[in-house]
């Protein structure tokens, strides 16, 4: 009898998981990075694995429902960090509606221009969006070649009047798209003010290569205007990616003020293995930071 429980309860089980259509996928990289600002440290090894799933299914009016969930491991076992993001999912002609790690519709629809190396060596050649307090809404319904969306940040007193709205129109040669982000800051005190963020990013494929640009307008205190640009593509077997970019924030750490440049390429071994590396060049910046050169070369995989 045990045994007949056991077989039934495992048939149960893969029976449930194939219903629910459950996947795992997962990516790694290992190799040495070097940043000219870590004096008498500049070259270290890095290594990183981040395991994705997925889980959905349909309910019998024809919804779809589902989530995702990722985990990270950075710098292996020595220091044990981890995180990950979620989301959960409702999507029907209604469009689609989903709600935890959301970042908006400007970071859904708008989007960065191409990065470069193994690790993304600092990712400059992003121009960071306003973001939304977890657990957040964002809603999206596409029309033909146009999609739009609309975001929320969790309600409360942490950066309350959290929003943003975006709208992409995308065909196979080229695309452009808008996103519009606000919150309150000082909520309740005499300080509280609405500030707010613009993005135009557009992506034309000429030939081989694929070309970005990105503005952003920002209205924060001490935020000036940033844009990037980036241009890649695929010549003889080997992807080259190169960007420029300047970030007009002037008070905060991180990218502040900034100008960036970076070249990075990769070669595909084939079987979900890449050679990849990189190299970029980061200007001083308004707190301080002296200028410095980041770059790296390893293998990273796909699972």
């Amino acid at each position: 009898m045990k045994k007949i429980l056991i077989a039934t309860t495992a048939l149960v089980l893969t029976a449930g998981v194939a219903a629910a259509d459950v996947a795992l996928s997962g990516s790694a990289r290992m190799g040495v990075v070097n940043d000219s600002a870590n004096k008498g440290n500049e070259t270290q090894f890095t290594s990183r694995v981040r395991i994705s799933g997925t889980g959905s299914g349909t309910t019998d009016g024809g919804l779809t429902f589902g989530a995702s969930y990722r985990f990270d491991q950075n710098g292996g076992n020595a220091s044990g960090t981890a995180n990950g993001d979620s989301t959960v999912f409702l999507s029907g002609e209604f469009g689609k509606i989903t709600m935890g790690d959301v970042g908006g519709a400007a970071d859904a629809l708008v989007g960065q221009v191409g990065g470069v190396g193994l690790t993304g060596l600092g990712d400059h050649n992003e121009i960071g969006f306003i973001g939304t307090t977890k657990t957040a809404a964002y809603y999206e319904k596409a029309v033909g070649s146009l999609t739009f969306g609309l975001g929320l940040g969790q309600p409360g007193k942490t950066n309350p009047g959290e929003m943003s709205v975006g709208a992409k129109y995308a065909t196979d040669k080229f695309s452009v798209a808008l996103g519009y982000e606000a919150f309150k800051t000082g909520a309740g005190t005499a300080a509280s003010k609405s500030e707010s963020l613009i993005s135009l990013k557009g992506s034309a494929t000429l030939g081989a290569a694929t070309v970005q640009a990105k503005y952003v307008s920002d209205s924060r205190t001490n935020h000036d205007a940033s844009y990037a640009l980036s241009v890649g593509g695929t010549f003889g077997g080997v992807a080259v990616t190169a960007f420029y970019a300047a970030h007009g924030d002037t008070t905060a750490a991180g990218k502040d003020g900034d100008t960036a440049i970076g070249l990075g390429a990769s070669y595909d071994l084939g079987g979900g293995a890449s050679v990849v590396g990189g190299v970029a060049q980061i200007t001083g910046n308004a707190t301080g930071a002296k200028a410095r050169t980041q770059a790296d070369v390893g293998v990273s995989f796909t699972f």
